[in-house]
């Protein structure tokens, strides 16, 4: 696609970085049989290409408007249009360029503000947990729309006290450990049941996602260096040990974000290296299945009732994972399967999404759980597994069904 940037973007890094994805872009429209805003709404503005032209203009010197804000808004950021795109197109990283500078010209109304700026500083607080404990203490009083976001209070269960020689460091979480606890306690136990010690390095915090995606970059990237210097001292080699073997996590969310650190901090002299190298050591905790269920086959005594696994879009369009969760569960015993309709499309979840477009993301929540209520045919899945927090609690609002970590299910599943 030929771009013609206006002076103000030319020779800056924002405009470079968007000219350069912009110009592998055919026009070809494959991307909107993926999006799952453009099937709920079939506008073409509502869809990869169409948003691909509203930010084109926007580099070329339109002048952006509260509709173009509208449409960059309601794009859930899934990357599937990535997963489908013949000319390797990074919409990710273009649609984070072209919001911001969408939101440099175009003011929100009051309301908007407010909202967005008490999630962006709400969900990475430490003041979070509280709030949330005390969410969950009257929970059975709050309406329904506050019910759907407060998930029943979690038993995280005992923590390992084991010391082994192999160590990995792992992503606590800005809102998991508060909302979810035993994703992380599941994770710790899985990987001591396999001889390795997980390491939580306390002053790391949220990985940065929500406020960099809700276009407070600065913001983000100052939390991505928080991290990248709590983890330093156990990634680099001390006194001649070797640091760390990786960075696990168990939110994929939070994963293709920090994968994305060395991306996002290229330019920045004193984080480029070590961001680099953090993204380098970054995994997904399902990359690590493959060893783990060697190490732990002869202990895991599998359930024998059916899983129907989603598979976030952070692991399978933002990290291109695909397949292994199903695969490696299934060589241990497991009955998972994954849907076979839709299995592409995002549940609506995408982070803040929920929140601020409700509409859209509840229609999505309650078409995918009509397909992965199919998974089986007629007989229902007993659970409802995936590998993302958010995707977890978006998915248990809207089912009887229990939705939870395909690692927790492993947990409950090891003979100690």
């Amino acid at each position: 696609m030929q771009t013609n940037l206006a002076p103000e973007y030319q020779g800056t890094a924002d405009g470079n970085a968007a000219e350069a994805i912009l110009r592998k872009c055919v026009h070809c429209g494959f991307c909107t049989a993926t999006c799952p805003t453009y099937q709920l709404l079939g506008d073409e503005l509502d869809g990869p290409r169409g948003r691909i032209y509203l930010m084109k203009q926007v580099l070329e010197g339109a002048t952006p408007t509260r509709k173009t804000q509208m449409h960059l808004d309601r794009c859930l950021t899934c990357r599937n249009c990535e997963s489908t795109c013949p000319s390797g197109v990074d919409y990710g990283h273009l649609v984070d360029i072209g919001r911001k500078l969408v939101d440099a010209k175009v003011p929100r109304p009051l309301g908007e503000r407010a909202l967005r700026w008490a999630l962006k500083e709400g969900l990475p607080s430490p003041l979070f947990a509280p709030a949330m404990a005390m969410g969950q203490l009257v929970r059975p009083l709050l309406p329904a729309s506050l019910k759907a976001k407060v998930p029943a209070k979690q038993n995280a269960g005992k923590l390992p006290t084991g010391v082994h020689g192999r160590k990995v460091l792992m992503l606590a979480g800005c809102v998991q450990p508060a909302m979810m606890p035993n994703i992380n306690s599941a994770t710790m136990r899985v990987f001591d049941a396999a001889g390795i010690q997980t390491v939580i390095a306390p002053k790391a915090g949220c990985c940065g996602a929500v406020k960099f995606h809700l276009n407070d970059q600065d913001g983000g990237k100052a939390e991505m260096r928080a991290n990248i210097d709590a983890w330093w001292p156990h990634v680099q080699d001390q006194d001649g040990r070797p640091g760390v073997e990786g960075i696990i996590m168990n939110a994929s969310g939070c994963g293709v974000t920090v994968k994305e650190y060395g991306h996002i901090l290229k330019d920045d002299p004193l984080y480029a290296g070590k961001a680099a190298r953090v993204s380098e050591l970054t995994r997904d905790v399902s990359e690590w299945l493959p060893e783990l269920a060697a190490a732990l086959k002869d202990r895991v005594k599998p359930t024998a009732a059916p899983i129907a696994f989603h598979p976030p879009c952070t692991l399978q369009h933002g990290q291109q994972l695909r397949g292994g969760v199903e695969q490696h569960l299934g060589d241990l015993g497991f009955t998972v399967k994954v849907t076979g309709c839709e299995a592409h499309l995002c549940c609506g979840s995408a982070g803040t999404y929920s929140v601020l477009n409700p509409k859209l993301s509840y229609e999505l929540r309650d078409r995918k759980l009509g397909h992965l209520a199919t998974t089986f045919g007629d007989a229902k899945p007993a659970v409802i597994a995936s590998a993302n927090i958010g995707c977890i609690t978006h998915l248990q609002s809207g089912t009887a069904t229990p939705v939870r970590h395909w690692i927790e299910i492993l947990d409950d599943s090891l003979q100690y």
